[in-house]
């Protein structure tokens, strides 16, 4: 992380709504809400991006638009949220930067 990182990625309210989204608001005034299909997609771990790498789907359920949930949601320390998902997976860690960045390029979640 960069230092000019370090103020664009200051959280200042999380809240989460295990069966539709999560909303980040940063201390910057900006924030967004994240659908919780779009962020089971947008997994970072391993075997998720395992999985893209081979053009494997990371979760073919959620993209034919079947519902999923959270099903525990904590923090990683202050790095971003730990999320465990309806389907089993558990393994996904999701930093600031990755809702952050998301926001900024108009690839995750929506502006509020």
């Amino acid at each position: 992380m960069s230092t000019d990182d370090v103020g664009r990625l200051d959280v200042e309210a999380i809240e989460v709504v295990r069966d539709t989204h999560v909303t980040i608001r940063f201390v910057d005034g900006v924030a967004g809400r994240f659908e919780v299909g779009e962020l089971r997609l947008a997994c970072r771990c391993a075997d998720c991006n395992g999985k893209r790498q081979r053009g494997q789907s990371v979760q073919p359920a959620v993209e034919r638009g079947e519902s999923i949930s959270i099903t525990s949601a904590e923090l990683a320390g202050a790095f971003g949220l730990d999320l465990d998902w309806s389907d089993g997976h558990r393994t996904g860690i999701y930093g600031w930067s990755i809702f952050r960045d998301g926001l900024d390029r108009g690839t995750l979640g929506t502006a509020i």
